[in-house]
Order: structure tokens, then C-alpha cells, then sequence
């Protein structure tokens, strides 16, 4: 396992509590849209074996012609060792990244692409999104459906609906919109539909997808292929209230 000793080179504070910390490129690092990483920080394998309160799994919010390695993160107030330590680093820091892969890349399929997430869990469609942008070969078309309850929404800026471009943008600030608006969106029965989220999150989306006639190999989920049964296998139960 390689692992990449990188600076953070800007700090870009996105709202109140999600901030963007732009990395180095590293030589020999590479990565595709929907890309994840493991991010570390200092000490984290000083001992005998890693430290993984010190190791995040983080998505890339950037693709690699931007230059810099783009993770967007959430830190609140009250946060864990890792947040806490990551709060209060300063461009020149150090970080260490390793163990790149990207679960969903952007499908080419001539099909309508809908990207469901909440929070910053957006920051994992940037890239595709902006791929999408420089490049709509054989997508149909691409809409973005995120929620926050905070209403602090993240990428305002870049997620915003664009006609020319094909490609529709929504925030929502509660369940039940953000729901009865999954419903709407999956009467296509042909579209693929990415989900991004907490693991409740994504369940309850699956329950909603499957219910109205959305099959398993139309769901994108950023997880590695051996946890997809978990999620797109038998269909769970979930208190995730609307």
C-alpha cells in the first residue's frame, strides 16, 4: 500500500460547519469522479499498528484537472479527536492519503442520471457533475436532488439548475419534500439513481426506489461491491420516519 504525504495548500470554509481542504496533487496520484480516499492525519501510523481514530474514509470533490485534491467535510461544534485536530490545521499541514477508489463513477448508458444525497454527502457528485459538464456523451440528462436540514446548502454556486446544459438542481430543508420528490423522480423507469448518505440514509432511499419499481442494478451506492448485498439485497425494514 502506497501512502501519499501531501500539504493542504487552501482552506475553503463552504457554510458555517462544512469546510474544503484543498490538497497537492502528489506525484503518481490519480483518481476518477465519485473517487474516495483515505485521509489521515499526522501520527496516525507512528506505532505498531494504524491509529484509525486518526484515518477518515472521505470522498474527492474535485476532479484532477483542478489541480488539488478537494475534501469536503462537516465539523461541528461538538466533534470527534479526528474533527477536532482537522479544525485547527493550517495550509502547510500535512496529511496523509492512500487506498483511492471510486464506487460510482459517472454510467454513460443514454439514460436520465438522478444523484440523491444529503448534506455533504453532494460533496461526492461534484465531480461528476462537472464531468457531466465537460462532457455529456451518451447521459440524457442529470438532476440533483439534495437535503439539508440545516438549510446551510452546499456548492449553491455550481449546483444550480442549468437548461443549456441539461441538468437540473434541487435543495430541500425536510423529509417530506425531499421524499414525495424521490417518488416523482423514480416514475422514470429507466433512470439510474445515485444515492449518497449515512447508511440509514441510504436505506430508507433504497425502500422508497424499490417500492416504486426501481430495480437493485439502477442503484448506485459509494460502497465497495461486497457491502452492496447488504443494502440492494433482501429488502429491509428501516424507522427512518418521513
Amino acid at each position: 500500500m502506497q501512502i501519499y504525504w501531501t500539504k493542504i495548500n487552501e482552506i475553503i470554509e463552504e457554510t458555517p460547519e462544512i469546510k474544503t481542504y484543498m490538497l497537492d496533487c502528489p506525484e503518481g496520484f490519480i483518481w476518477e469522479e465519485g473517487a474516495h480516499t483515505h485521509f489521515a492525519l499526522e501520527g496516525f501510523n507512528a506505532g505498531d499498528q494504524p491509529n484509525r481514530s486518526l484515518i477518515r474514509h472521505m470522498s474527492i470533490s474535485t476532479l484532477p484537472h483542478e489541480k488539488s485534491i478537494g475534501i469536503t467535510t462537516r465539523i461541528r461544534e461538538q466533534c470527534s479527536e479526528f474533527k477536532t485536530i482537522l479544525r485547527n490545521l493550517e495550509v502547510g499541514n500535512e496529511v496523509a492519503i492512500f487506498k483511492t477508489y471510486s464506487n460510482v463513477p459517472l454510467k454513460r448508458e443514454n439514460k436520465n442520471v438522478y444523484l440523491l444525497s444529503s448534506g455533504v454527502g453532494l460533496a461526492t457528485f461534484r465531480p461528476l457533475v462537472l464531468d457531466y459538464f465537460e462532457r455529456a456523451d451518451n447521459v440524457n440528462q442529470i438532476h440533483s436532488l439534495n437535503i439539508d436540514s440545516s438549510k446551510d446548502f452546499l456548492f449553491t454556486h455550481f449546483f444550480k439548475s442549468t437548461p443549456d446544459k441539461t441538468f437540473t438542481s434541487q435543495f430541500v430543508d425536510n423529509r417530506k419534500d425531499y421524499y414525495e420528490e424521490v417518488k416523482s423522480l423514480a416514475t422514470d423507469k429507466d433512470g439510474l439513481f445515485y444515492v449518497v448518505g449515512s447508511d440509514e440514509f441510504l436505506v430508507h432511499n433504497i425502500e422508497v426506489l424499490r417500492e416504486q419499481g426501481i430495480q437493485p442494478e439502477q442503484i448506485m451506492l459509494d460502497k465497495h461491491e461486497q457491502e452492496l448485498p447488504e443494502f440492494l439485497g433482501e429488502k429491509s425494514s428501516s424507522s427512518y420516519e418521513v
